[in-house]
């Protein structure tokens, strides 16, 4: 996995020996109209942002972050982007000092949200132990993957120390829970991976370049979940691979409502709004999958991982207190083409 991580490119402008700085071999696309755009250079010293020659949309570095969503669409998830912070803050999220983020998703070593690490640790091991080896002894050269959803972005660490090629994708920047935090982890890899602020339906990477693309409990975020899985399968390669980890599953759609209901209540109640700013699907259904399946011309394999005694236990209680029924969590993986 020994990948150099600055491409050599050709510029009318400068000479050939000049190299790009967004890497490894990363092609960008416009966000905005679509057309593909060339990769940031490093030319005399100087950084020479990329521009689309067609719109005119550039992408600008804002600390170690790539902008990639124009101002209106910035505007346009601002107040979800408000309230997601406001409640991601109240419930403890992130820490001030490296050493929270080094030991994710293993232990929350605040112990705020302990509960919840728990999950994605018992997830991650699942994925890390009996899927990743799979992919790895067919991609003996390493994985370019799409971290869609990437939050603090340890799951990009976490695949980067493995020799892999994390490029990792949010609309968060803030330093605590969203692509800010990934300071913590690129000092300390000898090849960083790359941070762009974008959504999950307008991807600025150029078709047909990543192998894997892993939504960690993301994926019920989209707003229109057909729209984000055709962007995530244009950027993929064949064969390529698609892995939706940690949304909440309901067997049938009333339950998934009667979670938003209460979940919307709850932070009303809690935070003074109901965070409903961004029309987000936030559930899976079996019929959600099979129709995502239909439409795109691809199979779901489930898994499920063991979360415990109490977490097995969970149905049996709510049908005997007559509450809905809890959601449940499962790695669901998509392969497309021969593999």
């Amino acid at each position: 996995m020994n990948t150099k991580a600055l491409t050599r490119v050709e510029s009318l402008d400068e000479p050939a020996n000049v190299e790009t700085a967004i890497g490894p071999s990363i092609r960008l696309r416009c966000p905005v109209c679509g057309h593909s755009v060339r990769s940031l250079v490093l030319a005399r010293g100087a950084l020479q942002e990329p521009s689309c020659s067609f719109c005119g949309f550039t992408f600008v570095q804002e600390g170690r972050t790539w902008k990639a969503l124009t101002p209106a669409r910035e505007e346009r998830f601002q107040q979800f982007m408000i309230e997601y912070e406001t409640i991601r803050l109240r419930e403890g999220r992130g820490s001030a000092g490296a050493h929270f983020y080094l030991e994710l998703p293993y232990r929350d070593v605040t112990g705020r949200n302990a509960w919840q690490w728990k999950i994605r640790c018992r997830s991650f091991r699942f994925f890390y132990q009996r899927i990743l080896p799979w992919l790895e002894y067919r991609y003996k050269a390493g994985l370019d993957v799409l971290d869609i959803g990437a939050g603090n972005c340890w799951l990009s660490y976490r695949l980067a120390l493995r020799g892999h090629r994390p490029a990792a994708v949010d609309l968060l920047t803030n330093t605590l829970d969203g692509l800010g935090a990934a300071h913590n982890y690129l000092d300390r890899l000898p090849k960083p991976f790359n941070l762009f602020q974008a959504e999950m339906d307008r991807l600025p990477f150029d078709d047909a370049q990543f192998d894997l693309a892993v939504f960690n409990a993301s994926f019920h975020y989209s707003e229109n979940y057909a729209r984000t899985l055709q962007e995530t399968l244009r950027c993929l390669r064949r064969p390529g691979h698609v892995l939706i980890i940690d949304s909440p599953c309901y067997r049938t759609e009333e339950s998934g409502q009667k979670m938003l209901e209460e979940k919307h209540l709850k932070f009303q109640s809690e935070y003074g709004f109901p965070s409903d700013s961004a029309r987000s699907r936030e559930y899976l259904t079996p019929e959600m999958l099979d129709e995502l399946g239909r439409v795109q011309g691809i199979e779901w394999k489930q898994f499920e991982p063991w979360y415990g005694a109490a977490w097995a236990l969970r149905p049996l209680k709510a049908r005997l207190l007559r509450r809905r029924e809890p959601a449940k969590f499962y790695l669901l993986w998509a392969r497309l083409g021969d593999s």
